[in-house]
Parts: C-alpha cells; sequence; structure tokens
C-alpha cells in the first residue's frame, strides 16, 4: 500500500494478486451472488486506488479494505430493496450451479439434512443486520480477530465479542428445530 501511495500505480496490481480471493469470498458471503461479488471485489479496488491517499499507514491495510466491501455490500443491498429483479444468474444459483462440492455424508437422508441446514444457515445469515452479519461472516468464515473486526465494524472489541453474541442467539432461534428428526 505504501508503493501505491507512493505512485507506484502497478502496486495495486500485487494487492488485487493477495486480496481479491478473500474479498470475493466475503462479498459473496455477505450477498450470496457471484456476479455481484465479483463486481463488488472489483469496485472495492477502484476505491482503494482512488482514496489510496486516505490510508493511514499505521493501520491495517485488510481492515481497511474489508471496511469499503462491507460499506459497499450494504449499498448493495440498498439498491436491490429498491429495485427488485430476478436475475437468470440467481435462479441457476439456487438450482445448484453456483454451490461448492461437499463431502458426501453417510446417507443420502442425512446428506439431505445437511444441505437443508446448511442453506438454512445461509438464508439466516443473510436476514442479520449489516454489522451482525459483517462480525459473523468475518469471524466464522474468514477467521478474523475481534480486533481486525471491530477496526472493519469501528467499534471495539468486545463490542464485537457482543455482536457475535446476539448474531448467534438470533441464528439460533431462527434455526430452532433445523435438523431435527
Amino acid at each position: 500500500m505504501r508503493r501505491l501511495q507512493g505512485g507506484e500505480d502497478l502496486a495495486l496490481n500485487d494487492l488485487m494478486g493477495r486480496w481479491r480471493s478473500p474479498l470475493i469470498a466475503f462479498v459473496l458471503r455477505y450477498l450470496g451472488s457471484q456476479h455481484e461479488a465479483i463486481d463488488l471485489a472489483q469496485e472495492t479496488f477502484v476505491r482503494v486506488y482512488e482514496h489510496r491517499h486516505a490510508f493511514k499507514a499505521q493501520a491495517k491495510f485488510s481492515s481497511w479494505l474489508f471496511s469499503i466491501a462491507a460499506n459497499l455490500c450494504r449499498n448493495q443491498l440498498r439498491w436491490r430493496a429498491r429495485h427488485p429483479t430476478i436475475s437468470l444468474e440467481a435462479e441457476e444459483e439456487e438450482e445448484g450451479g453456483g454451490r461448492q462440492l461437499e463431502e458426501p455424508s453417510p446417507s443420502p437422508a442425512e446428506n439431505a439434512v445437511d444441505r437443508e441446514t446448511a442453506e438454512a444457515v445461509k438464508r439466516e445469515i443473510q436476514l442479520l443486520p449489516h454489522d451482525l452479519r459483517v462480525a459473523v461472516i468475518l469471524s466464522v468464515y474468514d477467521e478474523r480477530s475481534h480486533e481486525e473486526i471491530g477496526e472493519v465494524l469501528g467499534c471495539s472489541a468486545k463490542a464485537v465479542e457482543s455482536r457475535l453474541y446476539r448474531a448467534r442467539e438470533a441464528l439460533r432461534k431462527a434455526l430452532k428445530g433445523i435438523g431435527e428428526p
């Protein structure tokens, strides 16, 4: 980032090479759309470049990057709410086109329950408020520390702990009974 701030524009390629995959994974988990994840990851890097002089060297780059991405995700959800549409890609993803292969379960019935549970968890995470959703995704899926998540959300590590607790409680309540025989 220091190289980029110093006028070496090609340093952005190095940043993109290092952070593109984790960033797309974060946005995909937040929004649930592969197409939007790629677009918003690109937009995040555009913002990094445009605001490269605003980055403070004492801050952690990953926290700054994920803050930009989280704000873009929130804006995208607001845009979706104002412009409801049904995309053909979304239908393909729902039919299994965008799913990751899972290891087979011992029986087809158990495999179906596991899939149903995983889909329910993803669906419920999508319904969480922005701050809780970002905290869960960064903590559980991206394995970020409470301090890093706090930097992204602009709060303390203790506040992140509280948000994670509230998110887990909301998910537990929403998922009660799912996957039980």
